[in-house]
């Protein structure tokens, strides 16, 4: 689905108006914007309890485990969109800082569940007074209706964005045999 216009950035229908894309480019400034705060926001609270940003993100991970409790690597890394090797090396700095706790999972040795420890769980707690206000003041534009909304439209946006990327690497890659021969 190509575009006649070659300086276009997009050429799905839905995504343009009038043949412009000028809409669509006003909708990324908008999000790199927010994601550039979001990413503050996150260095912050992660500084703020010695951490770096992905051990932060980690810990929060192991902390909010589904009701059964159980959590290992790979439910981290897929919940976070990040490799599982990454996870284990970080995984393995928070066990090493007393933060986490690994115990061996009951059924399949191969595995083990991740836990925050009384001293990591005493760091989120301090954390979450930090958190509150400044996640109300990050989203305080939304009501609930807008809320449910985005919450579904980011799911679907962060599912689809591995694809575009593979997708990325698999052109450049291309031009890049056709440059060579």
């Amino acid at each position: 689905m190509s575009s006649g216009n070659p300086r276009l950035t997009v050429s799905k229908p839905d995504l343009l108006e009038g043949g412009s894309d000028a809409r669509f480019r006003d909708l990324l400034y908008d999000l790199f914007a927010f994601g550039g705060r979001l990413e503050e926001a996150r260095a912050r609270f992660a500084a703020y309890i010695g951490l770096n940003p992905p051990q932060y993100l980690i810990m929060i991970a192991i902390n909010r485990a589904g009701p059964d409790g159980e959590v290992g690597v790979a439910q981290v890394a897929e919940r976070l969109h990040l490799s599982g090797a990454f996870v284990t090396i970080e995984v393995n700095k928070l066990v090493k800082s007393g933060l986490v706790a690994k115990q061996p999972h009951a059924s399949d040795k191969r595995r083990v569940n991740l836990s925050v420890t009384p001293l990591g769980s005493e760091m989120l707690e301090r954390l979450a007074a930090l958190q509150r206000p400044v996640n109300d003041a990050l989203f305080a534009s939304l009501d609930r209706a807008d809320f449910e909304v985005l919450s579904g439209i980011m799911r679907r946006l962060a599912r689809g964005a591995k694809q575009a990327i593979h997708l990325a690497d698999h052109i450049v890659a291309g031009e890049e045999a056709q440059a060579r021969d």
